[in-house]
């Protein structure tokens, strides 16, 4: 079913997918009752702390990136403020050349456990929400807006699941069901955050299998990551993130001991080994990391 993608403005010819210049996005850190406040744009306080600094990069059409880094290091942050529903102190977001905020082509997906999953709404119901920038806010879905839910549940594998209560599902069959979502939005940047965390295999080699074929027809999908194996293995380009870009480009590049040293700092040691094969272990996430870069 090829669908022609609709969007609420006109992509500026020869601009690049996304481009983020000298974003910073500041916050006041926690004070007694536990919370924290982000600075709006021009905004200033002498305690003020940063969630991303000065982040500048550009991503073209139909690449797959990782973003690393250790805990805190601003990879869901940098999602929100592309995605729109965060806006940075300072910087600009543009997609296709215009800004974040009018643009209905990009998904977001957070962390699982950002999710209320208790919400009592269907499968079904989850991916029609994709259509709503397409449709309208207070229309009703037609029969063709229907066909296309049906149709993106089924690219995913999940036509079965439509009438069950999202709570019920497996972690891996949410996470597909969200995936139908972006689908049905006809979303050509998705934004993916720790999509992998506590999967079996056979579901991370589902949604693998989702994310090629969204490769093949050209859409960017950038994932928020710890585990580095998974990034040198499965995307061609990698973001090193700790509130400012590391480096940024093919794996091999980018995950060199330097650059891993300097995004991890404390939270990295090397283990043993030679320059040519050196062992780093990323103790921020119980051991949860390891990493054997090779020259």
């Amino acid at each position: 079913m090829d669908l022609p993608r609709k969007t609420r403005v006109p992509h500026e010819a020869g601009a690049p997918l996304l481009q983020v210049e000298d974003v910073t996005v500041a916050y006041v850190p926690a004070t007694t009752n536990g919370s924290t406040t982000m600075l709006r744009a021009g905004e200033q306080k002498s305690e003020e702390r940063y969630a991303l600094h000065d982040v500048s990069f550009e991503i073209g059409g139909g690449q797959r990136v990782a973003v690393i880094g250790p805990n805190g290091a601003g990879k869901s942050t940098l999602f929100k403020v592309i995605a729109g529903t965060l806006r940075p102190s300072q910087g600009t977001i543009h997609i296709f050349g215009h800004g974040a905020e009018e643009h209905i082509c990009v998904a977001y997906v957070p962390q699982r456990n950002q999710i209320d999953w208790s919400f009592p709404v269907t499968v079904e119901d989850v991916v029609m929400m994709g259509r709503v920038g397409q449709i309208g806010l207070f229309r009703h879905p037609r029969r063709r807006d229907w066909e296309i839910v049906r149709h993106s549940l089924e690219r995913v594998n999940g036509r079965h699941l439509a009438d069950k209560q999202i709570g019920e599902l497996s972690g891996g069959q949410q996470q597909r069901v969200f995936i139908a979502r972006a689908l049905a939005q006809q979303a050509e940047l998705l934004l993916l955050d720790e999509p992998f965390t506590g999967l079996d295999i056979p579901s991370h080699e589902a949604i693998f299998n989702i994310l090629d074929m969204l490769d093949r027809e050209g859409v960017t999908v950038m994932v928020a990551t710890h585990d580095l194996n998974l990034a040198a293995e499965q995307f061609e380009q990698v973001m090193l993130l700790n509130k400012e870009v590391v480096a940024f480009g093919p794996p091999p590049t980018v995950l060199t001991t330097e650059n891993l040293v300097t995004a991890y700092g404390g939270q990295m040691h090397v283990l043993g080994g030679s320059e040519g094969n050196v062992v780093l272990a990323d103790t921020c996430c119980a051991g949860e990391e390891e990493m054997a870069t090779k020259g």
